[in-house]
């Protein structure tokens, strides 16, 4: 990434929050993440990791509640540089990685494990924006593999959020949670109207029955993930 590149950095939509372009821009799942993370009590100085930290915003929301420790990870180059501006401009304990689980995992274990994957049904053009909100045809080209594997993040005791859309089967990740040996359920729930991504699938959501017809909204959901002591 050239230092132009870097210099270009763009204030995302709440004022504070850098990103560079082509850089997930927080929004409506963003903040329902970050302030049901800010209630969900969490321990003082706890280890947490955001998965698929895009800009770094949920972590810099984890500062806010007293972790000793953050760890920020993504698979795209340009979120990390933009997580590690956030990070440095504020002086925070974050550590940023690239890379998936694997990454994750060799940085753990975490008390608290947050995500905000891509979820969008679709299957994408390739480029690197669209990996921003490509979920695969079922929403759960990630969600999936993290239901699954979350637990093995997790320290006894600890809990995972992970937010998505309903289309992306809000039942389906709590019963892979469960099915991991977590209890969980889904604890925070907001409307929103389509963005332009949602917006140009409708059709493609319609089709495949995952919205009504004329369906011009979508529920945001944050499931919470229990690992017993």
């Amino acid at each position: 990434m050239s230092p132009s590149e870097t210099v270009r950095a763009e204030r995302a939509t709440r004022p504070g929050v850098l990103r560079l372009p082509g850089v997930y821009a927080p929004q409506a799942d963003t903040w329902l993440l970050a302030d049901t993370l800010r209630t969900a009590g969490v321990p003082n100085g706890a280890k947490i990791l955001d998965y698929c930290t895009g800009s770094g915003a949920v972590a810099l929301a984890a500062a806010d509640c007293g972790a000793s420790e953050i760890v920020a990870v993504d698979v795209s180059t340009r979120a990390v540089v933009s997580a590690w501006l956030n990070s440095w401009w504020r002086r925070l304990p974050i550590r940023v990685a690239r890379g998936g689980l694997d990454v994750a995992r060799r940085r753990g274990p975490y008390d608290v494990v947050v995500a905000n994957p891509p979820y969008v049904p679709i299957s994408g053009d390739g480029t690197a924006q669209s990996r921003n909100w490509d979920g695969g045809p079922s929403g759960r080209r990630v969600v999936g593999p993290l239901c699954r594997q979350v637990r093995s993040l997790l320290r006894p005791g600890g809990f995972a959020l992970i937010v998505h859309s309903e289309v992306a089967g809000i039942a389906h990740t709590v019963g892979e949670l469960r099915a991991s040996g977590l209890k969980a359920a889904p604890v925070a729930r907001t409307r929103v109207p389509f963005g332009p991504v949602m917006s140009r699938q409708s059709a493609n959501l319609t089709a495949s029955g995952l919205i009504e017809l004329g369906q011009n909204w979508e529920e945001l959901v944050v499931i919470r993930g229990d690992r017993p002591d």
